[in-house]
C-alpha cells in the first residue's frame, strides 16, 4: 500500500472546474478565469470572486482509504468541501477561514471518488494525497459534454447546501457533464474578459444568465442594456459557431418586478431586454436559445427564496430540475 500526491498541477487529469492554477509556494490557488486577464480588466472585485472554487472538484477512481489536504481560505463564513463517493454524497466537511487540515475516509475499494471544493470563498490547497492505495488510482472516464455556465450569485449559489448541491453541480451530476461554473456573486456585468474567457475553452453547450447584478449594481441602462447583451453573445459566437448558447433572463425578485433602480429600469425591464435581444439574433442563429427566468422560478414561489433574491436549497434544486430539462433540450436540438 502506498500513498500518492494527486497536487492538481502534477496531475492536472484529475482537477476540473478551473481555467488554470497558479502556484504559491507549496500552496495552489485555482482560477477561474485567466489571472493575466486582471490588467486588463479593471475590475478587481470579479477577479477575487475567481478565486472561490465554485465548480472545482477532484474526480478520480481509487482504492484508498483517506484523502487528506490542506486549506488555506480567505473568507469569513466559507461553504463546505463536499465528498461523494459512486455519487453519493457521504461527508460534507464545514471549514473556517484560515489554514486547516482535513482528512476524508474513502471505502478502501475501487470507486468513483469526487471532492467539490467550496462553492464561496478563496481557497488555496496543499499537500493533497491519496493514502494507503494500491496505487490504481486513475482519472474518472471524461465526460462526453462540457458546459460553460455563466452568472451571479445565484449561479455561484451561497446558499446551496454544499457545493455538489448548487443548481449547476446537480445538472451537471444528473447528465454527466464536464462543468465551469462561471458563477460570480455580484460581478456578472458582462465583462469583456469573461466573454473572452469562454470565447477560449472548449464547450459543447454554454449558458449565460444575465441581467440582476446590471439591476442592482446600475450597471448599464435602458439605452446600453440590449447593445451590451447583443455584443456578450456575439463575441462568444464568433469562437462557438456550432455550440448551443442558452441565455436565460433573471428569475422571480418580487421586490425588484416593478421597482426602479438608479438607472431609471426595473428588473423587468432588464428582463425583456433580453428577451428582446435573443428574439432577434435567433432569426438567424438556429443554436441560440431563451429561457424565460420566471419559469425556472416563478414569482408566486417567493417562499424559495432565501432573502428575497437568493434561492435557497429547495429554491437551488428546484431550478436544477426545471433548467436541467432545458439545457437538455436545447443540446439535443442544437
Amino acid at each position: 500500500m502506498t500513498d500518492i500526491d494527486i497536487d492538481p498541477m502534477d496531475h492536472p487529469d484529475l482537477w476540473h472546474g478551473a481555467v488554470s492554477w497558479e502556484p504559491a509556494g507549496r500552496w495552489r490557488q485555482p482560477w477561474r478565469l485567466p489571472p493575466r486577464l486582471q490588467g486588463r480588466a479593471y475590475a478587481p472585485e470579479l477577479f477575487e470572486k475567481a478565486k472561490a472554487p465554485a465548480g472545482v472538484r477532484a474526480a478520480m477512481i481509487s482504492d484508498a482509504r483517506e484523502l487528506t489536504l490542506e486549506l488555506d481560505i480567505g473568507t469569513e463564513d466559507p461553504s463546505p468541501l463536499d465528498l461523494l463517493v459512486d455519487d453519493e454524497l457521504v461527508q460534507r466537511a464545514q471549514v473556517v477561514a484560515g489554514k486547516s487540515q482535513l482528512t476524508f475516509a474513502l471505502p478502501g475499494r475501487r470507486a468513483a471518488i469526487e471532492l467539490w471544493l467550496p462553492q464561496h470563498g478563496q481557497t488555496r490547497l496543499a499537500d493533497v494525497q491519496l493514502r494507503d492505495t494500491t496505487g490504481t488510482t486513475q482519472p474518472a472516464p471524461q465526460a462526453p459534454r462540457r458546459w460553460i455556465c455563466y452568472g451571479s450569485s445565484i449561479t455561484q449559489c451561497r446558499h446551496a447546501s454544499g457545493p455538489s448541491e448548487t443548481w449547476p453541480a446537480l445538472v451537471a451530476r444528473a447528465e454527466e457533464w464536464d462543468l465551469l461554473c462561471l458563477g460570480f456573486g455580484g460581478q456578472c456585468h458582462l465583462d469583456p474578459v469573461v466573454a473572452d474567457t469562454i470565447r477560449d475553452q472548449r464547450a459543447d453547450l454554454i449558458s449565460l444568465c444575465l441581467g440582476i447584478n446590471v439591476y442592482g449594481a446600475v450597471t448599464y441602462s435602458a439605452r446600453t442594456w440590449r447593445g451590451r447583451v447583443a455584443d456578450f453573445i456575439a463575441r462568444i459566437r464568433e469562437a462557438h459557431s456550432e455550440t448551443p448558447i442558452v441565455v436565460m433572463s433573471p428569475i422571480a425578485s418580487p421586490a425588484r418586478e416593478a421597482s426602479t433602480n438608479a438607472a431609471g429600469v426595473t428588473l423587468t425591464d432588464l428582463r425583456e431586454g433580453v428577451h428582446e435581444v435573443v428574439a432577434d439574433m435567433s432569426v438567424d442563429d438556429s443554436k441560440l436559445h431563451l429561457v424565460d427566468g420566471t419559469s425556472i422560478l416563478r414569482l408566486a414561489e417567493a417562499d424559495l427564496l432565501a432573502d428575497g433574491l437568493h434561492p435557497g436549497p429547495l429554491g437551488y434544486r428546484t431550478m436544477a430540475a426545471r433548467i436541467g430539462t432545458v439545457l437538455k433540450a436545447n443540446l439535443s436540438s442544437g
